[in-house]
């Protein structure tokens, strides 16, 4: 690891705690939803979403600081990067087919492909800084859960 970089980790970390406050704000009714459709056992209060992703969120960027801070090669930061924007990007999408759209087939579709991108992630950055990737394994276990709920959800209000 590299010197310490505030500014750097700052910028690592607002980018998809950024993303995730614009595609909350631009579902902001999305309690209402959660709470209008029949949800599965497990469900947990939707007070506690918003909570959940902002944590994830700091980890993706503290993740991604690591990597970036790291001795890796140019061309190993360059894959992480890719990985880990084509990932947020699918994260920002997902909660407009959910919430936005209602669609929760595709939006479950979506998600496991949001899964496997996570997993690349992770491979990706492991091969910059175990950490990183490590840091990552709450955000793949909260996306699984979140595909349990939206099959749920899709099976349960159809």
């Amino acid at each position: 690891m590299k010197k310490f970089n505030l500014k750097l980790l700052f910028i690592c970390i607002i980018i998809p705690v950024a993303t995730g406050a614009l595609a909350g704000f631009i579902t902001k009714n999305s309690t209402e939803v959660f709470n209008f459709v029949n949800k599965p056992p497990l469900s947990p209060p939707a007070i506690l979403f918003p909570i959940v992703w902002t944590v994830l969120y700091i980890l993706m960027g503290i993740s991604l600081y690591f990597v970036l801070n790291s001795f890796a090669d140019n061309d190993q930061k360059k894959a992480a990067i890719k990985i880990f924007a084509l990932q947020l990007a699918f994260n920002f999408v997902w909660p407009l087919l959910f919430f936005g759209l209602e669609l929760y087939l595709v939006s479950f579709v979506w998600l496991l492909i949001l899964i496997v991108l996570i997993i690349l992630m992770i491979k990706q950055f492991a091969g910059s800084s175990k950490l990183a990737a490590y840091l990552q394994i709450p955000y793949l276990v909260w996306v699984v859960f979140a595909g349990y709920l939206n099959l749920m959800i899709f099976l349960l209000n159809m």
